[in-house]
């Protein structure tokens, strides 16, 4: 009965610890601008340019002022 009480104690502590055990802290900060992007984190970081929009302009098209983008 010893015996059986201490098997359940082992498999009882070793369920709790598998519970409660911690995972890896991965902390990444992630940021927006007006110009670029980025994100930094304990194995560096990473900055993302956004793509240039093309621009607009007004063109004549059978007498009707029309804007173009492109």
């Amino acid at each position: 009965m010893r015996s059986l009480l201490l098997i359940a104690a082992a498999l009882l502590s070793f369920a709790a610890t598998m519970t409660f055990e911690s995972s890896d802290a991965n902390a990444v900060v992630c940021g927006r601008g007006p110009y670029r992007a980025g994100c930094a984190s304990t194995r560096g970081a990473v900055v993302v340019r956004k793509p240039v929009v093309a621009g607009c302009r007004w063109v004549w098209v059978d007498g009707v002022k029309v804007r173009r983008c492109y």
